[in-house]
């Protein structure tokens, strides 16, 4: 039976510069084994599946995929698929807000502005900090020994997935860094996370931070666009008062070392709760028989 299938760009104003997405609309009747199959043809780093909601306070129910397992939450994801459920018609917003069913809970998504300028941000679940190390950890001094550091200290934080995070000394410091593969792949194995976070501060007049996120394991790779990261991020700059934007709101660059360039928008709220989100363009239209 031919489903709608759409490619979609996150955190992009414009195709080609965010995180690609891919999404099947009326993803009933297919099992879990097919999701993952699809997932690892289509090769990109999700793929989202639309179902009905199972409760009444859900707009509709996603499941996230990458090529290797399923996802229990992503920010990236996230933000994507409540854009196709609104250009499908299959949700509306109440109030500026829709609501997503996820292995994560149910989740809101907040809805701002129409046609290009809409944003949408995901309220993403709850981050802690799970400690807060020094550079010259053993566990962390070779994906550290070529990176000038920044004022915050290294920390490890939980927001569904695991987050090894650093300030670096200033924007230059980092566009230019090389990373230690074998150090950080060993850094993500050894204590159970994706692997490193790097951030610093910026003068430029678009955004506050620009961030790199290397990926350790179980793939070795820069992640172009990281909501769920970023929200991570968030949360660490928040506990520790060192939100760069005013009332909480800032912005992000990333992925412009992978050949993207990405802006996602960050939003800490008076409850505490991060907001991650941006724009989304719709690439590919179209269908998947499968």
């Amino acid at each position: 039976m031919p489903r709608p299938y759409l490619q979609l760009d996150v955190f992009a104003d414009r195709p080609g510069v965010g995180n690609p997405l891919a999404v099947v609309l009326d993803a009933q009747g297919l099992d879990d084994d097919a999701m993952q199959a699809i997932a690892r043809w289509t090769r990109l780093p999700e793929t989202t599946f639309v179902l009905p909601a199972t409760t009444p306070d859900a707009d509709y129910r996603l499941r996230i995929f990458s090529p290797r397992h399923e996802v229990p939450f992503a920010g990236h994801p996230s933000v994507g698929t409540a854009h196709a459920a609104l250009e499908a018609g299959l949700a509306a917003p109440h109030d500026g807000l829709l609501v997503q069913e996820g292995a994560a809970g149910n989740l809101p998504l907040r809805v701002e502005g129409a046609g290009h300028a809409r944003t949408i941000a995901v309220r993403t679940p709850r981050a802690r900090q799970v400690e807060i190390a020094d550079a010259a950890d053993p566990r962390l001094r070779d994906a550290l020994a070529s990176l000038p550091l920044g004022a915050l200290p290294p920390a490890l934080m939980d927001g569904g997935r695991r987050w090894w995070l650093a300030e670096l000394r200033d924007e230059a410091a980092l566009r230019s860094a090389e990373p230690d593969w074998d150090a950080i792949a060993k850094l993500a194995t050894d204590t159970g996370s994706m692997g490193l976070c790097v951030f610093a501060r910026s003068s430029d007049p678009v955004y506050y931070l620009a961030v790199r996120a290397f990926v350790g394991a179980p793939a070795r790779f820069e992640d172009a666009a990281s909501g769920a990261a970023n929200a991570t991020l968030a949360a660490w700059l928040a506990s520790q008062d060192a939100l760069p934007g005013p009332d909480g709101h800032y912005r992000i660059s990333q992925g412009r070392e992978v050949g993207h360039d990405a802006i996602i928008e960050l939003f800490v709220d008076n409850a505490g709760d991060v907001w991650s989100g941006g724009r989304v363009q719709t690439v590919v239209r179209g269908e998947i028989a499968w």
